[in-house]
């Protein structure tokens, strides 16, 4: 514990000087100054119909001249975009003109919230607190269809995008032979911002997919994720604006679902109502309440194959958690590898055997956003149903957060997390001591500098249960370099064996982990074929604390990477492996098998190649290929996608992987194998009909999910989902099936 907390403050003041030194310094520097776009009231209606032939629309403010991000970031685009932004009291619009090749734009499909770098769209950003942290994000087809997304943590890596956040607004587009054309009003209703606000960051970016060409207003390193805050310009409005009026949403549903489970002789019918309602408490801040909710997924979740010895997480795609999410989510590793809150955990509880299942939440809320320009908040508290006959006590979920804004665009956070039983929790039976509570707190720094330069995390988490003793803690110091096509990141992380976290994910405790990786990207100076090649190094260690810091884990691993001129990728990597196994472990999963034996060392290596088509094009398609040690034996793998769009309706896609483990006798070898076929059918902007098989030989399980939904008004559905699940071991016999029909309405009021 001692080495630990040495490296760990060693590194946390090697991470906080960068931003230290420039705390002060405002989110422009002065050797910058940034693009400025003025957006002008207007009393005259605006038809939105994508023609721009209103006057407002031939003012000399617009945004254009963009830069290239790709195939380089150094030259201006080849087919500019130009952007104009208006306003009233009740709509902020934008118009939007984009130059094209020709007119055969790349749509892949008429769903909402399409796939950003597989269609040509224009995105906007709206940074309405200037905080170089958080944004609004919408983005527009040239067939009309729209997007809108969140951007928290600064955009300087990939978690900090949540594409499943819902908001009302409307975008029309006009296509011609040369360009495309699109107007967007957005409700002022629907986004927060300061009362009297008269400036906000923004930026607009395209994707030109039909001329492989990427551009932004803000010039943005290739090294730097395109979302990337630190990259903003700046819009002025010719009048101040009023308050954010969020109005009072209602959302009820309807459920019915009729479903079996063929270990039972009888099926279930089940029929729901509940909603929610979100209500605006100030400028900043959005209060969301549930009563009975449905949480059924209406997406399924992708199955894989997991060859390692811990849990693998996924995403949360619950509307009622999607609202400022990051001030509850973010918490935790920066690498995304554990977390003291994860969303998905509330709802899921262990039955008497230790399998997850759906535990009904009977209420619940959450407060959350902006205090101020510094100060942000997130409490949240949920109360879910007791389950006797699973042996499942009704427990109270809570969390607490607060953040406060630090220099240019860091911040510093605090948060308590509580899972409390209250008496008997519901059933005649005892609750065990050891499980009336579990609690963790925490303080986190997050750094981001002005520039984008330096980005990481500190933090601290402490966890508490009724008969633990003090060892229940978890660090993190770590930090990124990223500038001039370096990216250098330095990492120490420690959980210790008593950490818990009920309402987190915490796949492995007991662990001191460092790392150390550095890539190098390269410019050919002929890009006719290769745009860019790149290095990386990775240097990673792992020493179990409660065994003396003996070593348990360390992957050598260099990888190089070949990105070409038409969007296609090839990247292969070589990996020298060590694994010490405290406890015996069958990587093949096997039923009955023997397992490898614990209390063992394992070196091997292992090599893998990877390689993309242009995923925009009509026709795309993969391949992988892996082989080498593994364990005590040897792993061979390959993997092959295909994909083909009758755009913009239909798209289908096929993947098959194969994993093959040879150990020696007496332990269990493996042949395993994943398929997964996808439809996705789009008769209009308002109806779509998507069908997903997945096949496991791992999970013996064949499952078969349909869905047809039809939005029918802005923001609310009808779905129709069929599930079907085989068991594919000695019978190949049904395991589940169910067919549910949901309905939902959002209500403005």
């Amino acid at each position: 514990m001692k080495l630990a907390t040495f490296i760990f403050a060693v590194l946390f003041a090697v991470q906080v000087f960068p931003v230290l030194a420039q705390a002060d310094k405002p989110l422009i520097s002065e050797q910058y100054l940034p693009p400025k776009l003025t957006a002008h009231y207007t009393s005259k209606p605006i038809t939105l119909d994508g023609l721009l032939n209103e006057d407002i629309w031939q003012t000399e403010d617009v945004a254009t001249d963009l830069w290239q991000f790709f195939p380089t970031d150094t030259a201006k685009a080849t087919y500019q975009t130009a952007v104009r932004i208006a306003f009233d009291d009740e709509f902020l619009y934008v118009a939007i003109r984009a130059e094209a090749e020709n007119g055969n734009f790349v749509v892949s499909s008429l769903q909402r919230d399409f796939s950003g770098t597989r269609n040509d769209n224009v995105a906007i950003f709206f940074d309405t607190f200037q905080d170089g942290a958080n944004a609004f994000a919408f983005g527009i087809t040239p067939f009309g269809v729209r997007r809108e997304f969140l951007v928290s943590n600064g955009g300087a890596t990939r978690e900090g995008y949540n594409f499943t956040w819902d908001v009302k607004w409307r975008g029309e587009s006009r296509r011609y032979d040369d360009h495309y054309t699109a107007e967007m009003a957005i409700p002022l209703t629907s986004i927060k911002f300061p009362e009297g606000s008269d400036t906000w960051r923004f930026r607009t970016y395209r994707f030109n997919v039909q001329s492989n060409e990427t551009s932004t207003w803000v010039r943005v390193p290739q090294s730097q994720l395109l979302g990337n805050l630190a990259f903003m310009g700046e819009l002025h409005f010719d009048r101040p604006l009023g308050r954010s009026r969020t109005p009072l949403a209602l959302i009820p549903y309807v459920n019915s679902q009729a479903q079996r489970d063929f270990n039972f002789t009888k099926g279930k019918r089940d029929f729901g109502v509940g909603g929610d309602a979100k209500i605006s408490v100030g400028d900043g801040l959005a209060l969301d309440l549930t009563i009975n909710p449905d949480f059924s997924q209406a997406e399924v979740d992708a199955i894989f194959t997991n060859l390692t010895r811990f849990n693998i997480r996924l995403p949360e795609q619950r509307q009622f958690f999607i609202d400022n999410s990051d001030i509850f989510g973010s918490f935790g590793d920066y690498y995304g590898g554990f977390q003291p809150f994860f969303s998905r955990r509330i709802g899921l509880a262990a039955d008497t055997a230790g399998n997850l299942i759906q535990n009904r939440i009977l209420g619940g809320a959450r407060l959350s956003g902006k205090l101020d320009e510094n100060w942000r908040i997130g409490a949240l508290n949920i109360q879910t149903a007791a389950d006797e006959a699973n042996g499942i006590f009704s427990n109270n979920n809570s969390m607490l957060a607060l953040q406060r804004r630090v220099g240019a665009r860091s911040a510093a956070s605090g948060f308590i997390v509580n899972r409390q039983t209250f008496g008997n929790g519901g059933t005649d039976q005892e609750v065990p001591p050891e499980e009336r509570f579990n609690r963790v707190i925490g303080a986190e720094y997050l750094l981001a500098s002005a520039d984008g330069a330096w980005n990481g995390k500190t933090f601290i988490h402490k966890s508490f249960n009724p008969n633990s003793d003090n060892d229940g803690l978890s660090m993190q110091a770590s930090g990124v370099y990223n500038k001039k096509d370096w990216i250098a990141a330095i990492d120490v992380t420690f959980v210790g064996a008593e950490f818990d976290a009920d309402l987190g994910f915490v796949p492995r405790k007991d662990f001191l982990r460092t790392a150390i990786r550095g890539q190098r990207f390269m410019y050919p100076k002929n890009r006719s074929i290769l745009n860019r090649y790149s290095v990386e190094g990775l240097l990673l260690n792992i020493h179990r604390p409660s065994l003396d810091y003996r070593y348990t884990d360390y992957e050598r691993r260099v990888t190089g990477g070949l990105d070409f001129t038409n969007q296609s990728t090839f990247e292969t990597s070589f990996r020298q492996n060590f694994i010490y196994l405290a406890e015996a472990f069958d990587p093949t999963r096997t039923s009955g098998a023997l397992a490898l034996p614990g209390d063992a060392d394992y070196r091997f290596v292992d090599f893998s190649a990877e390689y993309s088509s242009n995923a925009t094009r009509l026709f795309t398609y993969g391949a992988t290929v892996a082989a080498g040690e593994f364990f005590n034996g040897n792993r061979y793998g390959a993997g092959a996608s295909i994909g083909y769009r009758f755009q913009p309706f239909v798209s289908l896609s096929a993947s098959l992987n194969y994993d093959g483990i040879r150990l020696p006798d007496p332990y269990p070898s493996a042949d395993l194998w994943l398929a997964t076929t996808r439809m996705e059918v789009t008769f209009s902007r308002s109806i779509f009909w998507t069908t997903l098989v997945q096949y496991s030989n791992q999970r013996e399980n064949l499952g078969i999910n349909s869905r047809l939904q039809w939005r029918y008004a802005p923001l609310s559905d009808l779905f129709l989902v069929y599930n079907d699940a085989y068991d594919t071991g000695n019978s190949w016999s049904p395991r589940f099936r169910s067919i549910n029909l949901k309905i939902s309405y959002w209500l403005n009021l």
